[in-house]
């Protein structure tokens, strides 16, 4: 069972950058697809980012697409989300999922959160001036 713990959120004007990190306890997360949800106050989660387990495909909501960066290092057992260009309408808790894949050769991401397996504890990013 993989236990996922989300870091790297914080206080951070309009237009700064922050790095998320989501780390795994499972040795074998290089058969886990990972995506990044994120929840606003009153709002329903959203999907954000997702990414394969070979790396090679992501995905983007059109909402980051351009400012957010997904990607994983698989001898660290984790999965990084770069967010750059950040405006108040990114405030949430972040959370970040894996899907069991099987093998470590799938470019399959999984956009839907009820496709996922397990789920970190979240991390709170507040964009404020």
């Amino acid at each position: 069972q993989a236990q996922l713990v989300e870091s790297g959120g914080g206080l951070v004007q309009p237009g700064g950058s922050l790095r998320l990190s989501c780390v795994a306890s499972e040795s074998s997360l290089n058969y886990y697809a990972i995506g990044w949800f994120r929840q606003a106050p009153g709002k329903e989660r959203e999907g954000v980012s997702c990414i394969s387990t070979t790396g090679s495909s992501t995905y983007y909501a059109d909402s980051v697409k351009g400012r957010f960066t997904i990607s994983r290092d698989t001898a660290k057992r984790t999965v990084y989300l770069q967010m750059n260009s950040l405006q108040p309408e990114d405030t949430a808790v972040y959370y970040c999922a894996a899907k069991w894949s099987g093998s470590s050769a799938v470019n399959h991401y999984y956009t839907h959160e009820g496709e996922y397996d397990y789920w970190g504890q979240g991390t709170q990013v507040t964009v404020s001036s």
